[in-house]
């Protein structure tokens, strides 16, 4: 059975070592990740055997084949497991649909996205709300006041519609202005980070890792296979994809995050390790990453139950120091993604 932890040191919420994420569950064909959707026929299994390893905590976000996603996590969630044995996590603030306001973290958007939520998830709370990014960091949308996202982010949870908050990616800087500006208005604090953080992109390490690590919130990063880069799906290219989804319309996006000349060389590292130890390339990624500093549950994805299982199995592996060492010395810095473009 998958062990639990704590949600950092500020909260006494209590989750799974792992968190599955569900932007591959949904409507078919609907949304960015629509060519590699699994809809809730081929969803149900692998949230079975996901609850049958203990592993019960959900991530999902509004704008995941435009709430198609959260249709399905909720329906799968409340037909399988009663609403106190599991913990769910949703997003807010990317695009909705074309309306001005129908993005972003002004005060209108946080309420009516939550609302929006709730009656696609059909719950009554969330117990993990997120923001998908800083107040500033949405594309086309303008510098919301970040009192007033923070304020109605407090309202949220005052009114019972989310227990905890959590944020994703953006500079370390701003989400300490975002934590100090909540604690001298009262306001409620995050409690977790969900940032980009793998083997090949590794710039997380220099300021935003650290100030999570010691003022005791959560992290949670995103992507911890390099969106299977480090599961071998790309066999040593971009252009060699040999699954739906790194064949498909997201392989764009993969290229955009992942820049160097390193990245394709450490992934073959990974694949040489895992063979040493008996192993695969993605159970060999996330046990690196399960004992960095801070790291608390990250979000995993899948689309077959073996592969969860793989997952799984690999909280237990512990690599020896010399094979970390061998993994991480090919690593070479990059500009940090949020400086280019969009993390």
């Amino acid at each position: 059975m998958l062990p639990t932890t704590q949600l950092g040191t500020n909260c006494g919420l209590v989750v799974s070592r792992l968190c599955l994420g569900t932007m591959n569950f949904g409507e078919p064909g609907r949304g960015h990740q629509g060519d590699w959707t699994l809809g809730p026929d081929e969803a149900r299994p692998i949230f079975k055997a996901a609850l049958d390893r203990g592993l019960y905590y959900f991530d999902c976000a509004d704008v995941y084949g435009i709430g198609a996603c959260e249709r399905v996590v909720g329906s799968l969630l409340r037909e399988l497991v009663r609403r106190d044995e599991y913990v769910l996590a949703t997003k807010i603030s990317m695009p909705m649909g074309r309306g001005a306001n129908q993005k972003g973290l002004s005060r209108k958007h946080v309420m009516e996205g939550v609302d929006a939520c709730l009656e696609r998830l059909d719950l009554d709370y969330i117990d993990h709300l997120v923001i998908h990014r800083h107040p500033h960091g949405v594309p086309g949308h303008v510098e919301v006041p970040i009192e007033e996202s923070l304020e109605a982010l407090h309202d949220v949870v005052k009114a019972g519609k989310a227990l905890y908050l959590g944020a994703s990616s953006m500079f370390a800087w701003q989400f300490a202005e975002l934590q100090l500006t909540a604690k001298m208005n009262g306001f409620t604090p995050f409690v977790s980070m969900q940032n980009h953080y793998n083997l090949v992109y590794r710039e997380e390490e220099r300021e935003m890792n650290p100030y999570c690590t010691r003022t005791g919130v959560a992290l949670m990063p995103w992507s911890p296979l390099a969106r299977g880069i480090l599961t071998g799906a790309y066999k040593g290219g971009f252009e060699k994809g040999s699954t739906a989804r790194s064949q498909g319309g997201d392989r764009v996006r993969t290229e955009s995050l992942y820049h160097g000349e390193h990245v394709f060389p450490i992934a073959d590292r990974v694949v040489e390790v895992a063979a040493k130890y008996g192993r695969t390339p993605a159970q060999i990624a996330l046990a690196w990453l399960l004992h960095k500093p801070g790291i608390t549950a990250p979000v995993v994805g899948v689309s077959r139950v073996e592969q969860l299982d793989q997952l799984v199995d690999a909280t237990d592996i512990v690599l020896d120091a010399d094979d970390v060492s061998y993994l991480e010395e090919l690593y070479r810095p990059v500009e940090n993604l949020l400086s280019i473009g969009f993390s």
